[in-house]
């Protein structure tokens, strides 16, 4: 046996076991992966955000509306830990 002769026969083993492993991968089942439970927790109504999907809604106005100045303004200091600042809202 010669080289080439060799080589050919490696490779034509190399298929086969390929072509066996793929087979035998695509005829098996996969389970199907059971839903995770997922805890979901009732937070009470944020009137901030309520306030914040207004004014996301508003698009470019918003930006000239005093209100959503405001609740920007209240958001920046949430985000910051800044104290919040009680101007009657």
């Amino acid at each position: 046996m010669d080289g080439a002769m060799l080589a050919r026969l490696g490779a034509v083993i190399f298929v086969a076991i390929a072509s066996t492993a793929a087979v035998l991968e695509m005829s098996r089942e996969e389970k199907a992966r059971e839903p995770s439970p997922i805890r979901t927790v009732k937070a009470e109504r944020d009137p901030l955000r309520d306030e914040q999907r207004q004014c996301q809604q508003l698009g470019e106005a918003a930006a000239q509306d005093d209100t959503c100045l405001k609740v920007w303004a209240q958001t920046r200091d949430r985000f910051l830990g800044r104290p919040a600042q009680n101007e009657g809202h």
